[in-house]
């Protein structure tokens, strides 16, 4: 990954992440609430060679530590979507084959985001932060991942294009 394409990702997670605090977490979903932040950031990684997603997952995790709103130690999140990129480089083979169809895509990202939120409340566990009771925290994965599977097919097409459009003329050889 070019350093300047470094510099125009770590600026769309910032974006990203001003519009995920100031609009869709203000959103009162049914059942729970919904990430665009983490579903955007694992469709990224997923997209990604084995390097571009290790330091995609990082920036994305690095700008979310970055967040007033959360508890967690500085480094948690960088820590569990740099771990997510990492489990999505070594499998690069067999995730190609599911980032073809675009409904295995979208169940593959929702399962990613599932992923990302169960580490962060076993990290958040191990580290001493109260993550409330089994049944809220089920119900919290639960809606996150009706919604993050209801609403990638709607951004998925765009940010495809976005992505083919950042890389260069080495990088898309």
């Amino acid at each position: 990954m070019s350093p300047v394409r470094i510099i125009s990702t770590l600026g769309f997670f910032f974006v990203l992440f001003v519009i995920q605090e100031s609009a869709v977490s203000l959103i009162h979903f049914p059942i729970s609430g919904f990430s665009l932040y983490l579903a955007i950031a694992i469709s990224l990684i997923a997209f990604e060679d084995h390097n571009g997603s290790l330091v995609t997952g990082f920036l994305a995790g690095i700008v979310l530590d970055l967040s007033p709103t959360s508890n967690a130690p500085f480094g948690q999140w960088a820590l569990i979507l740099t771990g997510i990129a990492f489990l999505f480089a070594v499998n690069r083979d067999s995730i190609a084959d599911l980032t073809s169809s675009p409904i295995t895509f979208v169940i593959f990202v929702g399962a990613g985001v599932t992923l990302s939120l169960i580490a962060y409340l076993l990290f958040g566990s191990l580290l001493g932060e109260e993550n409330g009771s089994l049944k809220h925290d089920s119900t919290i994965l639960l809606g996150n991942l009706i919604w993050t599977v209801l609403f990638t097919p709607i951004f998925l097409p765009a940010l495809s294009r976005v992505r083919e459009y950042s890389l260069t003329a080495r990088e898309r050889v």
